[in-house]
């Protein structure tokens, strides 16, 4: 999807982002300014060692953020932990917390740079698959393995190839700094404490929207600054935010069941234990024309509708006039 423009609104205890494509709101995120963001460092606490499946453990860990976070005793390439209660151990949020279910954590920890993801726990160098210039790649592979400080791992991002070789091992400096400082902080601190917070999530939407976006919009002088420096389209300020743009109006809308389409028929969408469902109702569309671009209609709308309300899992559509289900898989990551 293609998106011109981004709202940032703010508040005391969270802040939104709400993302326009040319017809309007396509997507919606609100953030707690506590919450255990994916990719935050922790210095956490071990609450408890918990039994698991095939004579396995874990643990859970207090992060601060309302919910206790889980690790697994056993991660790919590190040592098996074995810890206990009381006993304070560095991780980083891997997935965020979901409704009741607290956050997962663990302790390879990685730092996600614009061109490189820094792997103090691993001890090779890969590139993402997503590069096309695989020579290129292979040459910028070759630059970071001599730049290695001892052992250390890195993976390059698809934008490392779009830079130029000095600003790839600067970034592998400034990564590694992150990281000591890191580790200096896990020192000095109590646990649990935030040990590194990542990057507003503002500048990931702008960075995935780069191509299309037209306007970011933000609500203070300071944002806008650092928005500029990012950004080369406009950055408008505007205290007023969601209300100025009307998202409160389509939160409220996102919460209906019925989802009005310009043909004249309707959306239902049932959120389930088992799945989500999602009818569409010809209304007063009746011939077979009339159904096809109903349906092509409400397929668009149906892709915009997960977005909005952040649907995952699976999701069961009955189109008009078929008495066939269509099924698909969301994942949200």
């Amino acid at each position: 999807m293609k998106a011109e423009k981004i709202v940032y609104d703010h508040n005391d205890t969270s802040f939104g982002l709400a993302v326009f494509d040319a017809s309007g709101l396509m997507e919606i995120d609100i953030y707690s300014e506590n919450r255990a963001v994916e990719g935050n460092v922790y210095l956490g606490k071990i609450v408890k060692k918990i039994n698991l499946a095939n004579d396995k453990f874990g643990f859970m860990v207090d992060i601060c953020d309302g919910h206790e976070a889980f690790l697994n005793s056993f991660e790919p390439a590190l040592k098996e932990a074995n810890m206990s209660e009381g006993q304070s151990v560095v991780v980083q949020v891997a997935q965020e917390k979901h409704a009741e279910k607290g956050a997962k954590v663990v302790r390879n920890v990685q730092l996600v740079g614009k061109y490189l993801v820094y792997c103090p726990f691993k001890f090779d160098v890969e590139f993402s698959r997503k590069i096309e210039d695989v020579e290129k790649a292979e040459r910028y592979r070759k630059l970071v393995k001599e730049n290695c400080a001892g052992q250390e791992g890195w993976i390059l991002r698809t934008l490392s190839v779009e830079t130029d070789e000095a600003q790839i091992v600067a970034e592998m400096n400034e990564l590694r700094d992150t990281y000591e400082n890191i580790r200096k902080k896990a020192r000095t601190s109590n646990a649990p404490a935030l040990l590194y917070e990542k990057e507003s999530p503002l500048f990931e939407y702008i960075r995935r929207y780069k191509d299309s976006l037209k306007e970011v919009v933000v609500d203070t002088p300071k944002l806008k600054e650092q928005v500029e420096a990012a950004f080369d389209g406009v950055v408008t300020l505007k205290k007023e935010g969601f209300e100025a743009y009307g998202v409160e109006d389509a939160i409220v809308e996102a919460l209906d069941p019925a989802v009005k389409l310009k043909s004249g028929g309707e959306l239902r969408i049932e959120e389930t234990r088992a799945c989500v469902a999602i009818d569409v109702d010809s209304g007063s569309a009746r011939h077979v024309g009339s159904i096809d671009a109903l349906n092509l209609e409400a397929a668009h709308e149906i892709a915009r509708q997960i977005r909005l309300r952040n649907l995952a899992g699976k999701i069961v559509i009955d189109f008009a006039g078929s008495s066939e289900y269509r099924f698909m898989k969301a994942d949200r990551k």
